[in-house]
This record gives structure tokens, C-alpha cells and sequence, in this order.
């Protein structure tokens, strides 16, 4: 077949991510009330900030933000990512950074399968956080011998999602018909299953290691467990939940609140306890499992390695004041000494940006189009965008941030679940078992600025400003 006649990636990237957001809002009614305040708030945003509006659609983020998603998976052996890996190939989606969770209490070390280039994420910016669970983590020898034989029994993708997986592999891509009927097969592997394949017993061991371990070992599919829309405002949305009938929980992960903002927001509302069927020895068993929660983030500019140092110094002095894990006792304190420690980095473009804080994307202006035909073209960068012949906007920040992916995770496992493991962060094994390596995210970013000042050199007429 001629790679014309194949399905745009992109596009099945796409189509992916509006199943995926159907089927999460009808297996969790709440996510679609949780949509419903994202939109109300992001209305009320452009309302009285007209001019972020503006700003938005220049850059083209207006067209991506009402389709903004990322969901969460984790999986349990080195076979499953590695699998999952060349399905989420499937739709031009590679993995991107490395996270390791076990210094908050977490055991797994986790990717973001994600695209990579600018134009593919202003089609679709949908992202899956995956995490291998470690199981070597798991200090009783015995329910880490039984973990790994459960998990070894069971296959999370259907046969035909295999087929279609490796025909792409093969072939180069797959037909329109060969997708749409991919996106049906792939959605299998992330649905909720209310019947466990271990007993209830069994189930309260895994549990009392780990509430993330049971979650990951007693179920017969890694079903997502959270969808995350994008909103504009982060802080309203959090005293809006209640007003809703959702429980939202206790702190915003990530920076303050910004004129400008920066990384990544998050906040969730608390996980489910849903009903559980577990199958023992011939006997069926009810219980309750507690795993899949609602989840909103508000994404800002991303940062240079400068900015980012700048901020994980300024994140660990708050947290280091504060001495004790986030929580609602100490959320109030907790937001003020955020707001103290980041007085001390820049909020402003400008400053940002000269100071190398974090990267952008250079637009030529209608002035600096009209000027090009000058007898003494401005040179240099500087100059350029002092005369107005070139305007700048932040990149967004399309990724994650450990702190506050794990500070999610305990808020919906419960402060309980904290655990301290002594094993070191292990990005060699992670990729070994992935079946490649992790894309630096903070090369992407940079690429991406470099290939916005060869466009504006190229439009401007002059030399290459990199």
C-alpha cells in the first residue's frame, strides 16, 4: 500500500483520545460534571481577559485546548510497557522523560508517551503517563513471587490490536478502515474491569504493601485511571468541585498561581470506591476498590535548564519550610510559602526570556514582513524584536513533573500509603525494559525554539538568528 493511502497518525492519535474521553465519562460520570467546569471556567477566563484570548489564538494553543487530555496508566511487567510502547507508536506517540516515584513513596518509575513535534501537537497534544510497577520493591519475598505469577498470567491487549500493531510495523501504517478499527481494539486495553482475578484475601495482602500494587496486580487490565482536561484557571476550578458535588484534593500541585504561568498545575478530585467482585476458590467475594479519580491541570511555559534548576530551588525551600508532606491541615501555609519563595522568580515574559529562564516560539510580525525589503535589515535578535519585526510567546510545557505526579497519586492511595523505599532511581532498567530509550523533553523544547528562528530568518530574509 502507498504510504498515501495510510491513516495520518496524528489524526488516529486523535480519534484515540475522544474514545478514550467517551468511555471515561460514562464509566465515571463525575469526569463529565468535571468537563462541564473546565468549559464554564475557561468561557469566564476569555470573558475577562480578553487580551489571553488574543494571545491564544496567534499562537494557535485555542485550537488545541479544548481537545487537551492526558490520561495515566500503569502497568506490571516489562513486557506490557514494552508493548504498549509500539501501540502508542501506532498513533506517533514516543516516550518522553523519565520519572522515578519511589522518593515520594511511589513504586514504579514512569515515561510520557506523547508526540514529539510542534505541528503533530497542535493536531492532537494527547498524552498517556505510563508506570511500570517495581516489583522488586516489594520487601515480602513471597507476595512478590505471587504478584509476579498473577501478572504473568494475564495478556492486556486484544489479539486483533496485536495483529494491527505489527501489520503497522510491518507495512508502515495502517488503512482509514485498519485504524478506526485499531482505536476500538487499543480503547480494550485501557477499560475498567469490576471483576478481580485474585481473591479477597489475596487482594488485602497486595493492599497492605501497597494500594498502588493492588491496583496494578489484581485486575485483568492496567485500566486508566484518570483523564485530565486543560483549563485556564486552575484556582477557580478547585473552589468551583464543591459547588459541583466533587471533593477536590487538599493543594494544587506545582507553582503558585502567575500572571505568567509556569510547568504544570495540577489538582484532582478524590478516587472512587467503587464495588469489586473478587474470585476466589469458588467463591465469589464483594469488596470495594479505590484507584480512578478526575484530574484538571493548568500547563504554563516550559523551562530551560537554568529555569528549571531556579525552580526546583525555589519548590524544595517552600517544601523544606513547611517540613511535613502537603495536605488540608497545612494547605493554606503551604500556598503561602509557595507564593513567598517564587517572588524570586520572574514573572514576565521579558525577564524570562532574557534571563534564560524558559523557551519560546519567535513569530515574524506584519511589521517585520513589510520591513523586509529595508537597505539595512536589523541582524541581530535583540534589535528585531525591539523594532516589533518579531513577537515571542512561551512554549507549553507538554510534560510532567515527579513532585507533583506523585503528590497526586498519594492524595487519591491516602496519606497511609506513604511508603520510604531505599532503592535507587534506575532510568538503565526502565529503558532495557521499555525496548528503547526516553526522548530528553528539554531537547524537544529546544529544537523547537531553534526551528521558530530559522522560520522568522527565513521569512525576515536574514542571516540565521540561532
Amino acid at each position: 500500500m502507498s504510504t498515501a493511502n495510510f491513516a495520518d497518525r496524528d489524526l488516529i492519535r486523535a480519534s484515540f483520545s475522544r474514545a478514550m474521553s467517551h468511555m471515561y465519562q460514562q464509566e465515571v460520570p463525575l469526569y463529565g460534571t468535571l468537563m462541564e467546569l473546565v468549559a464554564e471556567t475557561n468561557a469566564d477566563v476569555f470573558k475577562h481577559q480578553p487580551q489571553l484570548l488574543d494571545s491564544l489564538k496567534k499562537t494557535g494553543e485555542i485550537e488545541r485546548l479544548d481537545m487537551e487530555r492526558h490520561g495515566a496508566i500503569r502497568v506490571g511487567t516489562p513486557q506490557e510497557l514494552a508493548t504498549l510502547a509500539r501501540l502508542f507508536a501506532v498513533m506517533g506517540m514516543q516516550p518522553v522523560g523519565y520519572y522515578d516515584l519511589t522518593p515520594a513513596g511511589v513504586p514504579v518509575h514512569s515515561t510520557a508517551f506523547r508526540a514529539v513535534h510542534e505541528d503533530a501537537l497542535q493536531v492532537s497534544p494527547f498524552r498517556v503517563f505510563t508506570s511500570l510497577l517495581r516489583l522488586e520493591l516489594i520487601d515480602n519475598a513471597e507476595l512478590r513471587a505471587f504478584a509476579s505469577q498473577v501478572l504473568a498470567k494475564r495478556s492486556i491487549f486484544t489479539p486483533r490490536a496485536l495483529e494491527l500493531i505489527a501489520q503497522d510495523e510491518r507495512d508502515g501504517g495502517l488503512s482509514e478502515s485498519e485504524a478506526a478499527e485499531f482505536v476500538e481494539q487499543a480503547l480494550e486495553t485501557f477499560r475498567w474491569h469490576n471483576t478481580s482475578t485474585v481473591s479477597l484475601g489475596e487482594y488485602q495482602q497486595l493492599l497492605a504493601q501497597h494500594r498502588l500494587i493492588a491496583d496494578v496486580v489484581a485486575f485483568r487490565g492496567p485500566h486508566i485511571n484518570h483523564l485530565t482536561p486543560r483549563t485556564l484557571d486552575i484556582d477557580t476550578v478547585q473552589s468551583g468541585m464543591p459547588l459541583k458535588g466533587i471533593t477536590p484534593k487538599a493543594v494544587v500541585e506545582g507553582p503558585p498561581r502567575r500572571q505568567h504561568p509556569i510547568l504544570l498545575r495540577q489538582t484532582s478530585f478524590k478516587a472512587l470506591e467503587e464495588p469489586i467482585t473478587f474470585v476466589g476458590q469458588g467463591v465469589n467475594e464483594s469488596g470495594s476498590h479505590s484507584a480512578r479519580f478526575g484530574e484538571i491541570e493548568q500547563r504554563g511555559a516550559a523551562l530551560t535548564p537554568k529555569g528549571r534548576a531556579l525552580y526546583d530551588q525555589l519548590l524544595n525551600a517552600a517544601r523544606d519550610e513547611l517540613g511535613e508532606f502537603p495536605n488540608e491541615a497545612n494547605a493554606v501555609r503551604y500556598a503561602q510559602l509557595l507564593e513567598k519563595a517564587f517572588k524570586d522568580f520572574p514573572d514576565d515574559l521579558h525577564a524570562m526570556r532574557t534571563q534564560g529562564l524558559a523557551y519560546f516560539r519567535f513569530f515574524a510580525t506584519d511589521k517585520g514582513l513589510d520591513a523586509r525589503s529595508s537597505e539595512l535589515p536589523l541582524k541581530d535578535l535583540e534589535a528585531l524584536i525591539e523594532a516589533g519585526h518579531i513577537d515571542f510567546a512561551p512554549l507549553v510545557y507538554e510534560d510532567f513533573l515527579p513532585v507533583s505526579a506523585a503528590g497526586i497519586f498519594q492524595s487519591n492511595l491516602g496519606d497511609d500509603s506513604q511508603a520510604h523505599y531505599s532503592a535507587s532511581s534506575n532510568q538503565q532498567q526502565f529503558q532495557l525494559d521499555l525496548g528503547r530509550e526516553t526522548i530528553n523533553e528539554l531537547k524537544l523544547y529546544a529544537d523547537t525554539q531553534r526551528r521558530s528562528l530559522l522560520e522568522c530568518s527565513t521569512q525576515l530574509r536574514v542571516p540565521p538568528l540561532v
